[in-house]
């Protein structure tokens, strides 16, 4: 037990950032979704740009972490060569991107459906490029175990993002409105940026992350060519399935804006980004472990007994998941005055489903180990990719009979297939002794709520039965 006690408790630091990371985007619901700072219609433009990073991030990180984890573990005596290959090569492509990006942001704005949004388009290509930069040097703080320092970057960049919000959407917009501007507010606030602002923070609170990051930036002179081809070989198919990833998680974001009517388009995606964040007790718990499982798997594949390990670390995994589930279906009617705006509301009912919907894409997670430790990482790009050809035809049958209800069974279909089809595929070349039946008896007792929650979930699977049937 003290190699699973060893994992809790990197789980906890690490994820403490983490978690806070993204527990600071569920604060800043209420503060997005207050009336006069976003309306639904605004709040949706934010959650689709928002989307739209995800894909991108994955393009330019180019499964290069997940390598320079495997190939610093295997080559402990090239450590520094793999440092220094993997970072440069992420600085060189997101220096590209971001001169790229930036010439054509207006552009790209008009192309995705926000020609009024240029400059937060700028923005958001510069977040994103200085994100993918500093995904190296935060990787190596893992491996070196150094969660303490990893934990101290991410919260002060979370706190600059936090005070730079409250400042500008708590304290300057109102006051503005209000017309009780005093000389600071003149100074600093723009009332014609509008939800610029969310980019403009974001941005900054990225570039104290690189400012932290920069004195361990590894010499040019580590730089491999060779290696680097190594890596780009192992890291295409993690790409290829981080790709597909994207779209089984945000794919629905994006399509809602096209599939969807005009008029309503923006505000629905409001709606429905903003109840998704309702899961996100599962989701940070979700990430957290990932910060701490991934290189834990792969220095404990070579021990006794490590796939027991393994199956108990599902079993306490899924316990946890399904417990936070319960809390949230059992104080739903709390937990929604979080979204401040009633007008929101009338997507409360997606909570369930996409709830339970982590919860497989977390099992999925967890026995994604038996690609990664055999070198088979192509069959996690299939599994993916059938995810993501599950995503897109069912996205494009239920969003415009359901609308925003038919992306959250989406999501749902999605992860528990792809949670079945990588333990049956898995069991054939890594077999992990996973308890089965009990893992899904916790899924069963916890999965009781969500029928009796006011969320009508029966009468909504009946619904994307019919619409499935009807498209056939």
């Amino acid at each position: 037990m003290s190699t699973l006690r060893k994992l809790a408790g990197q789980t906890a630091i690490y994820g403490l950032s983490s978690i806070v990371a993204r527990f600071l985007n569920f604060l800043l619901v209420p503060l997005y979704t207050t009336k006069g700072v976003f309306d639904p219609a605004q709040y949706g433009a934010i959650t689709s740009l928002l989307s739209w990073t995800a894909f991108l991030n994955v393009v330019l990180t180019f499964g290069m972490e997940t390598g320079f984890f495997r190939y610093a573990n295997l080559h402990k005596d090239r450590a520094a060569h793999i440092y220094g290959t993997s970072a440069y090569a992420l600085l060189i492509g997101s220096s590209v991107f971001m001169l790229l990006g930036s010439v054509f942001s207006g552009s790209i704005a008009s192309g995705i459906g926000f020609p009024d949004l240029g400059s937060s388009v700028l923005m958001l290509v510069i977040i994103i490029g200085m994100d993918a930069i500093t995904t190296i040097p935060m990787a190596q703080l893992r491996l070196q175990e150094r969660p303490w320092r990893f934990a101290t970057i991410n919260i002060v960049s979370v706190l600059v993002n936090i005070g730079l919000s409250l400042f500008f959407l708590a304290y300057c917009m109102p006051k503005y409105n209000a017309g009780e501007t005093n000389a600071l507010i003149d100074a600093v606030y723009n009332p014609d940026l509008g939800v610029g602002y969310v980019f403009l923070i974001n941005l900054i609170s990225s570039g104290i992350k690189l400012l932290f990051l920069l004195p361990s930036w590894p010499r040019p002179s580590f730089f491999d060519r060779a290696l680097l081809r190594t890596l780009l070989v192992f890291g295409a198919p993690l790409m290829v399935a981080g790709l597909a990833g994207m779209v089984n998680e945000t794919g629905d974001r994006i399509l809602l804006k096209y599939l969807l009517p005009p008029d309503v388009a923006d505000s629905e995606i409001g709606i429905y980004g903003a109840c998704y964040k309702l899961a996100v007790l599962i989701t940070l718990f979700i990430q957290a472990f990932r910060m701490g499982a991934e290189p834990f798997f792969f220095s404990h594949a070579k021990e006794k007994n490590s796939k027991e390990t393994f199956a108990r670390i599902m079993n306490v995994f899924v316990a946890v998941c399904m417990s936070a589930f319960l809390v949230v279906m059992l104080f739903l009617d709390q937990f929604k005055w979080f979204i401040r705006n009633p007008e929101f509301h009338a997507g409360l009912k997606v909570v369930p489903i996409l709830m339970l919907a982590n919860v497989f894409l977390g099992i999925y997670y967890n026995q994604s180990v038996w690609y990664k430790l055999t070198d088979r990482t192509r069959a996690g790009s299939a599994i993916s990719l059938i995810g993501a050809g599950i995503t897109l035809v069912l996205l494009f049958v239920l969003i415009p009979r359901m609308g925003y209800m038919g992306a959250a069974w989406t999501t749902l279909i999605c992860y528990a297939s792809m949670a079945v089809i990588s333990y049956t595929w898995g069991q054939k070349h890594y077999p992990v002794p996973y308890n089965v039946g009990r893992v899904l008896g916790v899924h069963g007792l916890r999965c009781v709520p969500m029928v009796g929650c006011g969320t009508a979930s029966v009468g909504w699977g009946a619904e994307v039965f019919g619409a499935l049937c009807a498209a056939r």
